[in-house]
């Protein structure tokens, strides 16, 4: 795998075209480019990585060939697609939530639980977690190591790309209805997210969360190996096109320090704590890859219990970076097995 074979589902989309960027970007290897969409997109072009590539119709499709496929189109699309690209050899990358929950599909950070990509899975699809819980897990995995977690409590505030192009045009055309008089429209969001917060994100569930709010809980216990993690998430949609927001307390078993947590934090891989300013949405565009951290806190009263504020980019971190470094890491593990096997 030094220069594999790429194909990107949902290529015209906002994640995948970010993706693109990404692959020129960090200088990805890839021997061969193809995207592919419903119908409707079929035939469009894109240029992208010094070529042309015409957008396949994904019903008429044939992953042969293929080594890796990044899937961004959808659920529905993933849960019909992704195993019969799985089945003919194509290692699968998804990005959506149809294989979170699967046994036989790791649900992977790399940052956090990247061992789990040393041997191909049992399904041959990697899933991609949400892309709120990607950057949390990667401040409470080291958290939970030095002062053990006892109870996670979030509210999120995720950006309008969190609901793909669509959703950034809905916010776009809304605030120019606004600003003109006009009523905004509501087609993405259940509520108008022009000059608006929305504190209803993905489907209600029976019990009075949203599908969101869950994702997050069960997908954090999952990727950090912490089953019965105490974690509540509300998430909010805000007017902001770009960048997802969380306000986190964390109860923990040991007391922290403001200190040792800035430290500790500091210490991570592409994480970047502010002490001077506060992160937001507009200021972390200097650094796009890094998870931001501010505002951290322990509580006067309470010394095992600490408050921070985390920005990142939705499209780069929390969806399109997260699965092009699982791809990145999946070449390592290849190239290391050569190494060894040539060796033995």
């Amino acid at each position: 795998m030094n220069a594999p074979r790429i194909a990107i589902v949902g290529g015209t989309g906002a994640v995948g075209r970010t993706l693109l960027h990404l692959l020129q970007e960090r200088d990805f290897p890839v021997s061969g480019l193809r995207l592919m969409a419903s119908e409707r997109s079929a035939g469009r072009t894109v240029t992208a990585l010094g070529r042309t590539t015409v957008v396949e119709d994904l019903a008429t499709a044939d992953f042969t060939g293929t080594d890796i496929a990044f899937f961004s189109a959808g659920t529905p699309v993933s849960a019909r697609w992704a195993p019969r690209a799985a089945a003919v050899g194509t290692l699968v990358i998804d990005n959506t939530n149809a294989f979170r929950m699967d046994r036989g599909s790791p649900l992977v950070v790399p940052q956090v639980n990247g061992d789990l990509l040393v041997e191909r899975p049992v399904s041959g699809i990697v899933a991609n977690p949400n892309c709120s819980t990607i950057p949390l897990v990667r401040l409470l995995r080291p958290m939970h190591e030095e002062y053990g977690l006892r109870r996670v409590t979030v509210a999120t505030y995720q950006a309008a790309s969190g609901g793909g192009q669509s959703g950034i045009e809905e916010l776009r055309d809304g605030t120019r209805n606004v600003l003109e008089g006009l009523p905004p429209a509501a087609d993405r969001f259940p509520e108008p997210l022009a000059f608006n917060v929305v504190p209803a994100i993905d489907r209600f569930q029976d019990d009075g969360f949203t599908l969101e709010e869950r994702k997050m809980r069960q997908e954090s216990r999952r990727i950090l190996g912490l089953p019965g993690l105490d974690l509540v998430a509300t998430c909010v949609r805000v007017p902001v096109e770009n960048g997802h927001s969380e306000a986190v307390v964390v109860d923990c078993e040991r007391p922290l320090t403001v200190d040792g947590l800035t430290g500790l934090f500091a210490a991570q891989p592409e994480v970047e704590v502010w002490t001077d300013r506060v992160p937001t949405p507009r200021t972390v565009t200097r650094s796009p890859d890094h998870v931001h951290v501010g505002r951290i806190r322990v509580d006067p009263e309470r010394p095992t219990r600490a408050l921070f504020w985390l920005v990142a980019d939705n499209l780069r971190v929390g969806a399109a970076l997260n699965a092009l470094q699982i791809a990145e890491r999946v070449a390592e593990e290849s190239r290391r097995t050569r190494v060894t096997g040539g060796s033995a």
